[in-house]
């Protein structure tokens, strides 16, 4: 059965492209467009989507209006589509309910096909978890597990009573849950944590402001070279992996990790080896695979690490993942993580 797309943009050129290409990916379907807000609104009970793919910028009704107003009648998915210029209301539509979002080529003719690509993994995503998570209520047999692929064997581990430092690493779903940990955390934060959210380029600078203005703490954008002080939040900005050395922040052009830069894998290996023992690695929603290696090697230095559970998960990905290597010592809920690191953060 196909994903039922509804699509909103406000340029009929534009909703001919997309339309177009949403056909030509199996498993879609455009079962109706529209060019306003309101015009969506009004229509959105009759057509009944999976999801709504809609422009962030609309004159009239925009795009953050049209989702906050959608979420108060209905739980239908929505991702947004942003452009250069878009970058502060897609955080914000993300912190209000959109599921993800996607950042609109420049040439989209002369990228349509890598954009294609990534819609359909983006929304594909999207609904294999909700599907597994369906499935998880009405069944409780167990999922039988892959084989593990790293062979980890790691004793047992508690929960440290101080560290030196936190790393986190998210993807799809990834700001609204970083947003409700990071704005959990107290005005006295005394270590550094370092984040990598997979998000492009002029989207990291707005998320790093949205998080700084909602939190207790500092949270800054990553600038290469800067020393690493306590109690900051440092946001690895897009397009740049971030690593830490001699307690300074560095970022590199190297190639793509995963298909992504930055990479938490990257982030994650260099902070074993700044802070051994002393962190905790977490890797909370997203599609793939990139945080597995590195929880490994911070489980390798005797670390402590934790995983987003699938039911609060957007897209049970990565964690997953990462569980089904062995390199998790709690897969739990996102309330969870947060009270475990702010019990952590008030002793270290």
């Amino acid at each position: 059965m196909s994903i039922k797309i509804f699509l909103v943009d406000d340029s009929p050129f534009m909703r001919k492209v997309f339309s177009d290409i949403i056909s030509d990916i199996v498993g879609l379907e455009v079962i109706g467009t529209s060019r306003s807000g309101r015009d969506t609104i009004r229509r959105l009970e009759q057509l009944k989507p999976d999801l709504i793919l809609m422009d962030v910028n609309m004159p009239g009704l925009n795009g953050l209006e049209t989702l906050k107003l959608i979420k108060e009648m209905s739980s239908v998915r929505i991702v947004m589509m942003s452009s250069q210029g878009g970058e502060d209301m897609t955080i914000e539509a993300l912190e209000s309910g959109a599921d993800d979002f996607i950042g609109k080529p420049e040439n989209l003719r002369a990228n349509s096909d890598e954009f294609k690509k990534e819609l359909e993994v983006r929304i594909k995503a999207l609904f294999k978890t909700a599907e597994a998570k369906a499935r998880t209520a009405i069944k409780s047999t167990p999922v039988k597990r892959k084989r593990p692929v790293l062979n980890s064997v790691f004793p047992e581990q508690t929960v440290p009573e101080k560290v030196k430092a936190i790393a986190i690493g998210a993807s799809t779903g990834g700001p609204r849950a970083l947003m409700q940990v990071v704005s959990k955390f107290p005005a006295n934060l005394s270590i550094p944590v370092f984040i990598v959210q997979h998000m492009p380029a002029g989207f990291t600078a707005s998320f790093a402001q949205r998080m700084n203005t909602e939190s207790n703490v500092t949270v800054v954008e990553a600038v290469d070279g800067l020393p690493v002080e306590k109690g900051i939040v440092y946001v690895a900005p897009g397009n740049y992996h971030m690593v830490v050395e001699n307690q300074t922040i560095r970022l590199l052009s190297t190639p793509k990790i995963h298909g992504v830069r930055p990479a938490v894998d990257i982030l994650f290996e260099s902070i074993k080896d700044e802070y051994k023992q002393n962190i905790i690695g977490v890797v909370l929603t997203g599609m793939g695979y990139d945080g597995t290696k590195g929880l490994y090697d911070i489980k390798s230095v005797g670390g402590y690490t934790l995983a987003q559970n699938e039911e609060t998960s957007v897209v049970y990905g990565m964690p997953k993942n990462a569980v089904e290597n062995g390199v998790v010592d709690q897969c739990i809920g996102l309330k969870e993580i947060s009270d475990i690191l702010n019990q952590i953060i008030k002793v270290s």
